[in-house]
This record gives C-alpha cells, structure tokens and sequence, in this order.
C-alpha cells in the first residue's frame, strides 16, 4: 500500500488529486491539508510514502515546507504538483528536495498515477516540459569554449554582477551606466546559453 499526502490549497485540483488517490486500490490517502503551515504540524505524526504539494500556497510557500520536512520524513518521497513553469521555480523545488515536477495544466489522472508509482520505486517523475528544462540545463559548451565566449569585459561584469544584487551598484562598482550593465549581462546570458542569474552563476564558477 502507497500511502499518500496533499497539500494544495485549490479546493477543485484537491479534490480531483484525492478523488484519484482513491480510485486505485493499492494506494491510501494519509491526509490532506489546504495549508504548509498544517501539513507541517501533523505530517511527522504519520509520514507518508509520497507528499504531493503545490509551490504557492497561502502563508509558507511549497518548497519551503519541503526543506522543513526533508529532514524529518526520511522515508517520505516529495513530488511537486504545480502551475509554475519557470526556471526559478522548477531548480527551486528540485534544489529544496522534490524528486519528482508535474505541471497542472495539463495534467490527466493517468499521468498522477504514474507520477506516484514511479515516485514510489525510485524515480524522479516529470512533465516532458519540466524535463526538457531540466536536460537542457545541462547541455552545456566545453568549458574552454565557454570561456572564450565572453570577454574581459563582460567577465569583469559577470564577476560583480554575481557579488550584487542591484544594477545600481554594480554600475556604480564598475563606473558605467545601468543601461550599460544591462546590456552586458544580455549578452552573456546570450552566450552561455542561460536564461536567467543562478544559471549563469553555475555556468561562470567553472571559467
């Protein structure tokens, strides 16, 4: 028996996940719960086998609850359920501990089903857009000509950008204008193949 747990604050998308949970007869709902804040009190009192939650939950997000329970729930494995598709989001939920991605929209029973057994025998299940994302995080240029790509210029820019948070002060840092800092952190988001800062960041610790 698969024993399952949700959280997600959409009433409609939480009964069609608990109608579904139910329908088959190998797997038990353990709970449901409309808040992290909840799920986090009364989980580590009945760890399930799989948690399904949602990123955007009302008070502590999805992926925050994860990192609390990570520690806690052993045995317990973390798939997100969720309408967020983007970069940040997905490598939040993944670096936080969830070892499985399924998009909402469009999501079929058949697909949560599956997503739960192979959660459940040691898989990491995801939508094929999710997983498309993931791969090509890793479809990198050779690192020599990675660094080639850029230059001195830019690399000095990529350097401070990584250390602040501002446009402002890196402009400030570098004596250039925020349009300029703008522009030279678009081409080297362009030329190493990223689309967005903690991807250039990995990419750029390895120049």
């Amino acid at each position: 028996m698969i024993t399952i747990s949700i959280v997600e604050d959409n009433e409609q998308f939480r009964s069609g996940l608990e109608a579904i949970i139910k329908s088959e007869d190998d797997f038990y709902l353990a709970g449901s719960y409309t808040s992290a804040e909840k799920a986090l009190v009364e989980l580590p009192l009945s760890p399930p086998d799989i948690l399904i939650a949602d990123i955007s939950l009302p008070g502590m997000r999805g992926t925050e609850l994860i990192v609390r329970l990570k520690d806690k729930l052993i045995q317990t494995q973390f798939m997100v359920c969720s309408i967020h598709d983007d970069n940040d989001t997905i490598f939040e939920a993944l670096q936080c501990g969830a070892s499985g991605y399924i998009l909402k929209d469009p999501v079929t029973a058949t697909e949560i089903i599956r997503g739960i057994r192979d959660l459940y025998s040691g898989g990491s299940p995801m939508s094929p857009y999710i997983a498309r994302k993931v791969i090509s995080s890793f479809q990198k240029p050779r690192l020599s000509e990675t660094g080639s790509l850029l230059s001195d210029r830019e690399k000095r820019s990529a350097g401070t950008a990584f250390k602040r948070s501002l446009y402002k002060e890196i402009a400030e840092k570098m004596g250039v204008t925020r349009e300029t800092v703008k522009k030279h952190l678009k081409n080297i988001y362009q030329k190493l193949h990223v689309q967005n800062k903690i991807e250039a960041l990995n990419k750029f610790r390895l120049l």
